[in-house]
């Protein structure tokens, strides 16, 4: 099962993340958690995302880049949700040895990152890409969407349509042969 982590300030309002989400929408073995239509009031179920998370053997923590990093939320519901004793540290384990994938829209086109590094991006998604590490989970590849203010709605179909994709062959990957490859 997929488990996507949403964080959008403003669900209803993101074409590019509603792109990508809509391209999603029949596909089985994906479970939408959007944070901000959950937990309006940022008081996170810890409980209930815990037990989404444990199902998961894909975890994507999709949101859009705000400020060079992720929305209040989001990062709320890490300090929640990922708990030393629960996430990782002594006695752990739930999500050790799931699949983290973080899928991120920008607003600037892929060269307002080249202060960022070759692949533009590696260097803001460090911060997740540790905290999944430090939980156990292997890092994959993220999916990027940039300049998502510019885009048309066929290419926004077709961001969706590459997520899907993408989605889909770490789907069959886990049930064709229980746990996918990496390189």
């Amino acid at each position: 099962m997929i488990v996507i982590i949403y964080a959008h300030p403003y669900p209803r309002h993101s074409r590019a993340n509603n792109a990508l989400l809509d391209a999603l929408e029949d596909m089985d073995g994906v479970q939408l958690r959007s944070l901000y239509d959950l937990y309006p009031d940022f008081s996170i179920d810890v409980a209930a995302e815990q037990h989404a998370l444990a199902s998961a053997r894909l975890v994507i923590w999709q949101h859009p880049m705000h400020w060079y990093g992720s929305p209040a939320l989001f990062r709320l519901w890490m300090d929640k949700v990922l708990q030393y004793g629960w996430a990782y540290g002594k006695g752990a384990g739930v999500l050790s040895g799931k699949d983290v994938m973080w899928t991120v829209t920008t607003g600037g086109d892929e060269g307002n990152f080249s202060c960022c590094g070759e692949n533009h991006l590696g260097m803001l998604g460090q911060p997740l890409r540790s905290a999944g590490e430090q939980c156990g989970m292997r890092w994959l590849e993220p999916f990027s969407l940039h300049g998502v203010t510019t885009l048309s709605q066929e290419q926004l179909a077709g961001a969706g349509a590459r997520y899907r994709e993408q989605l889909e062959a770490l789907m069959s990957q886990y049930t064709n042969a229980g746990a996918p490859v990496h390189e």
